[in-house]
């Protein structure tokens, strides 16, 4: 991969992000930078299939059935370029990424970085390796619901999603550290943007969203952390929605080697790189996983 520098400083996991570059040499530079985001949930682990809870504290790798997935969703993706991959350092994460990249026929210098920040919920507490069935039943017991609830010494979603908003905060300086000129402090002047009157155009293809765009960012998380993250994406930042698209299916559960899309344009000053239009392209696709329904 060919990157671009700009004050490019080294990207440390889990560590709070710096500045690109002084105060005194950006105060009259303005900076717009658009791309992509293809989130990617794990591929099937026996606790999965087991409808077992498995966060943190469980570390398990794909099953059969997890890797033929990972294999569908690598070879869904293969003509799709990356230019970044950030995946959860649990083996499950790790494994499909690798297979992912593996498959892709421009990202095989891709650099894998792997970050805490995109783990899965920090364990469900007393409820961890137990059947999702009793999660339901102490949320009911506690008056809540089973999407909402945080079983004693867990991690709470908004936790999670304190830990996605510092992700998004290192991937907006390490775009655009790695894709501007160091020397004219620009970003290059072929980048497209995409104004928020523009949506994304979906015409149900692999690349949807991001064919036209320099730059496109791979991760690879979980599902609990995903939904945490659309919900963020969706009611934080408030991002489009494609015409037609029901809440309930945006905030349903990502199936596993689901996929979801978003694309953003950042503005990036003295006070560093903001998000000024985000776009959903697409929520918890699952169009790699039919080949698998033929073979069985």
């Amino acid at each position: 991969m060919t990157s671009l520098s700009c004050g490019t400083l080294p990207y440390e996991p889990g560590r709070a992000g710096r500045s690109f570059s002084s105060a005194a040499a950006v105060a009259s530079v303005f900076i717009m930078i658009a791309f992509g985001l293809t989130l990617v949930r794990h591929g099937e682990t026996q606790y999965n299939k087991d409808k077992l809870l498995q966060g943190q504290g469980i570390d398990t790798p794909l099953s059969e059935v997890g890797v033929r997935q990972a294999e569908a969703a690598g070879h869904y993706l293969r003509d799709i370029r990356f230019t970044n991959a950030f995946v959860s350092n649990l083996q499950r994460a790790v494994q499909t990424a690798e297979i992912i990249l593996r498959n892709n026929v421009h990202s095989s210098s891709v650099e894998m970085v792997l970050d805490p920040l995109l783990r899965e919920r920090q364990g469900f507490g007393v409820a961890e390796g137990r059947p999702k069935e009793d999660l339901k039943n102490m949320a009911n017991a506690a008056g809540q619901s089973c999407r909402d609830f945080t079983p004693p010494g867990g991690e709470t979603l908004d936790q999670v999603r304190t830990r996605f908003q510092k992700f998004l905060k290192y991937l907006f300086q390490r775009i655009l550290d790695n894709h501007c000129h160091a020397a004219q402090h620009v970003c290059p002047s072929s980048i497209p943007t995409l104004p928020e009157s523009l949506p994304p155009v979906v015409a149900g293809l692999a690349d949807d969203g991001v064919a036209d765009l320099l730059f496109h960012t791979l991760v690879v998380s979980h599902g609990a952390y995903i939904r945490v993250a659309v919900h963020h994406l969706v009611e934080d930042l408030h991002c489009s929605l494609p015409v037609g698209l029901k809440m309930n299916q945006v905030y349903s559960p990502c199936p596993n080697t689901g996929i979801c899309r978003f694309t953003f344009t950042l503005d990036a000053d003295v006070s560093g790189p903001q998000p000024t239009a985000v776009h959903c392209v697409f929520i918890n696709r699952r169009d790699h996983l039919a080949i698998l329904k033929d073979l069985d």
